[in-house]
C-alpha cells in the first residue's frame, strides 16, 4: 500500500509542474505582450488568475472562501497570509481579484518557463542581501504608486519544521503599509500544508479553506508602530489557524 502511495505522490508532483506549463504555453503570445510594459500588468494578472485556477482544479483542489470584509476596486492594499506551500501562490491569485504584485524569493525564478514570467512581474528578494531588500522597497513603492496592491508572505519563507503552525513575521510588509497608509488584509490558509507541502512524498487532493479577515487600518500610524502592527497581524492569523484546527477536532 505504501508503494502505491509513493507512486501516486511522484506522478502527482510531476503533474503539478505539467499543469504549471500548459496554460502558460497556451497563452504565451498574450502573456509576452502583457509584460512588455508595466501598464500591461492588469491584463497579465487576469491571465495569471486563469493559470492559478487551472492548476488548483487540475490537482484536485477546491477552495472555499469566507470574507469578513471585501476589497474595494481600484484601492491599494497590503495583502499578507501564512505560508506553507507553493500552492499558496495559486490560491492567493484565485481568491484576490484586485491586481496585486507578489514580493517573493528569487529562487523561484529558476523554475523553467514559470520563472521567466515570475522574475519579470514579481518583486524578487535575495534574503541574504541588504541591498536587495532596499531595492524591494523601491520597486514596491513604485507599484503602489501605480494603484496596485502588494502581496507578501511575512514569515519570509516556509519553515523547514512543518510542525510550526506560524513562524515569526518580518517587518517589511508593515513598514510599507505604514509608509503608504494602506490597509493590511490578513488572510488565513487553513489546509495548504496538508494538501501540498514542500515535503515531496506528501499531500492529497481536497479542500482548501480560506478566511479573509477584517482589514487593519494604518492611517495615522507612524514608523514607531511597525512592530506593534506586525505582532497584531500575526496574532490574528495565528488565532484564525487555531480556530480552523479546533473546528477540525470538534
Amino acid at each position: 500500500m505504501k508503494g502505491i502511495k509513493i507512486i501516486f505522490w511522484v506522478i502527482w508532483r510531476i503533474w503539478f509542474y505539467i499543469l504549471m506549463a500548459i496554460p502558460i504555453l497556451i497563452m504565451l503570445p498574450f502573456l509576452l505582450i502583457s509584460i512588455i510594459t508595466e501598464s500591461g500588468y492588469p491584463y497579465f494578472f487576469k491571465m495569471a488568475r486563469i493559470w492559478a485556477k487551472f492548476i488548483l482544479f487540475g490537482m484536485g483542489f477546491y477552495y472555499k472562501t469566507k470574507r469578513e470584509q471585501k476589497l474595494e476596486k481600484g484601492k491599494s492594499y497590503m495583502i499578507v497570509a501564512n505560508h506553507t506551500s507553493m500552492s499558496d501562490i495559486m490560491l492567493m491569485l484565485a481568491v484576490v481579484r484586485n491586481p496585486f504584485v507578489f514580493v517573493g524569493k528569487k529562487e523561484l525564478s529558476k523554475i523553467p518557463l514559470f520563472g521567466f514570467f515570475y522574475k519579470r512581474t514579481c518583486i524578487l528578494v535575495d534574503r541574504n542581501s541588504s541591498k536587495s531588500k532596499n531595492e524591494v522597497f523601491k520597486r514596491a513603492q513604485n507599484r503602489l504608486n501605480q494603484g496596485l496592491s502588494i502581496c507578501i508572505f511575512p514569515e519570509g519563507g516556509v519553515p523547514d519544521d512543518e510542525t510550526i503552525l506560524l513562524d515569526e513575521f518580518k517587518d517589511g510588509a508593515f513598514r510599507l503599509a505604514i509608509e503608504h497608509q494602506i490597509p493590511i488584509v490578513p488572510i488565513v490558509f487553513a489546509d495548504n500544508k496538508e494538501r501540498f507541502s514542500y515535503t515531496f512524498l506528501s499531500g492529497s487532493p481536497g479542500k482548501m479553506r480560506v478566511k479573509v479577515l477584517s482589514f487593519i487600518e494604518t492611517k495615522g500610524l507612524g514608523a514607531e508602530r511597525r512592530k506593534d502592527l506586525r505582532d497584531q497581524t500575526r496574532q490574528l492569523i495565528y488565532k484564525g489557524l487555531l480556530q480552523f484546527k479546533k473546528a477540525d477536532q470538534d
